[in-house]
């Protein structure tokens, strides 16, 4: 089974007073997990010029790289290197499908809002998914359905042709488009 890139966001309220440490120590991390197996990139922004909450994402291969990662030597001595620079953090992990699931933010996020809404339990994902995959395949299948020797071609064929057309369908228009309708029933209060 193919591994599944990890995402990790980061968010941390810093020392004020310490801003240009801050800045060298986070670019130092970035630089130390650049050089590591498995990792796909970071980025790291304030809410603004005199913010003191940072948001950071970074991006490995897999659990396996990340957690490799995590348990480096060089991570473990870079965080060492940080202490006292760092007031609180808070940190979610996401596999990728979550991401469909978060509410979209109109403002910037400020000390008392989290960097991320929490993702709704995976049973409503996985019915938010349904909601859209089901009709979409119907039709899609009715359709292809009547072209002449359809029924004749490989199974994988078959797969093949409903995974190309209906992977971005559904990626772009579909899902979007059914969690903005669901966006109540998601994140209503657990």
């Amino acid at each position: 089974m193919p591994s599944t890139p990890i995402t990790v966001s980061i968010r941390r309220e810093v020392d004020p007073d310490r801003i240009p440490e801050v800045t060298a120590w986070v670019q130092a991390g970035v630089n130390l997990a650049n050089r590591y197996p498995g990792f796909l990139g970071s980025g790291w922004i304030r809410s603004g010029a005199e913010s003191h909450v940072w948001y950071m994402l970074y991006r490995f291969t897999s659990e396996q790289t990340l957690a490799a990662w995590e348990g480096s030597p060089e991570r473990t001595w870079w965080l060492s290197t940080g202490e006292g620079l760092i007031r609180s953090e808070r940190s979610t992990r996401r596999t990728g499908i979550e991401g469909w699931f978060d509410e979209p933010t109109g403002s910037t996020p400020t000390v008392d809002e989290p960097a991320l809404p929490p993702a709704p339990p995976r049973w409503k994902q996985a019915v938010t998914i349904w909601l859209g995959f089901f009709p979409v395949n119907l039709v899609f299948s009715y359709l292809v359905g009547g072209i002449p020797g359809w029924e004749a071609l490989p199974i994988w064929l078959h797969s093949l042709a409903l995974t190309l057309v209906l992977t971005p369908l559904m990626t772009y228009f579909v899902l979007p488009w059914v969690t903005r309708l669901l966006q109540p029933w998601l994140h209503r209060a657990r």
